[in-house]
């Protein structure tokens, strides 16, 4: 892995990704399928799927806490495929140990932004051995980008935009909504591409 990296490193100061080059962007997000593991019964075949791409994007969603002190548990899980964005409601699957094989399975890499937290989160449910998990972030600082949040790498090496507005809707809802479904599947979605796109993968 680092060998593929470090031919990406520039030979020039860091640089700093502006706002206004961001929103001047289109906007864009998931519109592929997207699949809602919601119950015990949908998570052997999700993970089979899963277990034929190599490489996930990975992202989680928690409802948020407004008040000192105040925490809930990790709501959903996205991982994303070539083909497809699966979603799981970890707070409506009971037997969830199938999902945790990925995890801690270096042979599927689950490559996202900010991602130790989500660990984090995740080792609070069950305890699992973390393997194959790719920063995306400590990729880019090596090729001298300051700004390492999701929304502005993409911005950087996608070219457009994604919306941020469902971020702190309530995560721990039974259903949750359209814009909250296609917010979790582009998060997960993008996150695969800037890794490939990163890589010089086709993406």
């Amino acid at each position: 892995m680092g060998k593929r990296i470090t031919q990406f490193i520039v030979d020039q100061e860091p640089y700093r990704i502006e706002k206004e080059h961001i929103n001047s962007l289109p906007m864009q997000g998931y519109e592929g399928e997207i699949v809602l593991v919601d119950e015990d019964a949908k998570v052997p075949s999700a993970v089979e799927a899963l277990k034929k791409d190599p490489i996930l994007g990975f992202d989680t969603e928690t409802r948020p806490a407004f008040k000192k002190g105040q925490s809930y548990p990790v709501a959903l899980l996205q991982l994303a495929t070539a083909e497809k964005v699966y979603l799981f409601q970890l707070l409506k699957i009971n037997h969830i140990e199938p999902i945790w094989e990925i995890l801690a399975n270096p042979d599927y890499l689950k490559v996202g932004i900010a991602i130790q937290d989500d660990i984090i989160k995740l080792k609070d449910r069950i305890h699992f051995q973390q393997k194959g998990f790719i920063e995306i972030a400590d990729l880019t600082r090596k090729i001298g980008i300051l700004n390492t949040g999701l929304r502005t790498l993409v911005a950087h090496f996608l070219g457009f935009r994604i919306s941020k507005k469902a971020q702190v809707s309530n995560w721990a809802k039974d259903e949750l909504s359209e814009s909250q479904l296609k917010y979790a599947a582009t998060d997960a979605w993008v996150s695969r591409k800037l890794y490939l796109k990163i890589n010089k993968k086709d993406c």
